[in-house]
């Protein structure tokens, strides 16, 4: 009967409005000018503009946030700059599900560091590699890590020609255990960027996700740059010949963590779009998520199924 119809309506009404209620309580949805004055079907529409849980909004793909456009002296502005070709990636690919899955990958510069590791012998004949020193640096190749760091083991040899390590750094280097929850703490969620990077990881008993791993020292795109063989060894030093023109490693106080740590990062930064492009299109494809997916119909999160029975039953 059109009694029964318009009760219906009207307990559906209701149920709309208290769900309405309990997202602009939240935050999640901008509270309407007058009571009433919106219809449901508007309110639908404004639920796409819903922002994560940690108050952020939700990110499109048709827009990038300018990154910082101050670069360290220590690294020289890259043509290839991930600053400048964000868009590049977002491009690629004709589908929004493609486009998401590229622009996960599309990080900020603040996302991503660099680091070297400089060990020195301990154990039976000072075989055994233990971290004495450990640098990161960021994007632009600023130094936000450089400590000396004392072995668990006592030192046997102290490698200095190539580690730079000597008696008198042992002095202030604090305990391993220290210095390794100060660095995992910098490289949780962090693109780490390194050359023969999993000696780092081995020297600070740690293993970092591969997907956010890049090892200047595996990059096609690098050793084909450089003019050398694909499957050759290639060192950090003669890498940074090649491409970058400047000589490292030359002293004869050892290797400098900062330095080549400074120098990974520009190598990276070098090739960083190509390598990113590759990266993306070789990921198996994801379900889109339906709170950060442009291309989801949020709308259909108002239903039933999707709500407290608690809140049901206060609705009605």
């Amino acid at each position: 009967s059109p009694q029964g119809r318009s009760k219906k309506r009207s307990r559906k009404h209701q149920r709309f409005m208290a769900r309405r209620a309990v997202l602009e309580q939240k935050g999640l949805l901008s509270p309407h000018t007058q009571p009433g004055s919106e219809s449901p079907e508007a309110g639908l529409k404004a639920l796409t503009e819903l922002t994560e849980a940690n108050g952020t909004t939700a990110p499109r793909c048709d827009k990038v946030p300018k990154p910082k456009q101050t670069v360290s002296s220590s690294l020289s502005p890259s043509p290839d700059s991930i600053a400048r070709h964000h868009s590049v990636l977002l491009s690629q690919g004709n589908g929004s599900s493609k486009r998401v899955r590229t622009s996960s990958l599309v990080l900020r510069p603040g996302k991503y560091v660099a680091i070297d590791c400089e060990m020195v012998g301990t154990g039976p004949q000072g075989k055994v590699s233990e971290l004495a020193r450990c640098s990161v640096v960021n994007y632009e190749g600023d130094v936000v890590y450089d400590k000396y760091v004392q072995p668990e083991l006592p030192i046997v040899d102290y490698r200095t020609r190539w580690s730079g390590i000597t008696k008198q750094h042992m002095k202030n280097a604090i305990p391993f255990k220290a210095a390794q929850a100060e660095i995992l703490k910098i490289l949780k969620d962090k693109i780490v960027v390194g050359h023969a990077i999993h000696n780092d990881f081995q020297a600070l008993k740690y293993f970092h996700p591969k997907d956010r791993t890049r090892d200047t020292s595996q990059s096609p795109a690098l050793k084909k740059r450089a003019g050398l063989p694909i499957r050759a060894n290639v060192s950090l030093k003669n890498l940074a010949r090649h491409l970058l023109h400047k000589k490292i490693q030359v002293g004869c106080r050892g290797h400098s963590s900062v330095e080549d740590a400074q120098t990974a990062m520009e190598l990276y930064r070098l090739v960083e779009v190509q390598w990113e492009q590759e990266l993306a299109h070789s990921l198996p494809p994801r379900p889109p998520s339906p709170v950060t997916d442009p291309a989801a119909d949020s709308s259909q999160y108002l239903d039933d199924q999707y709500w407290p029975t608690d809140l049901m039953a206060s609705s009605l």
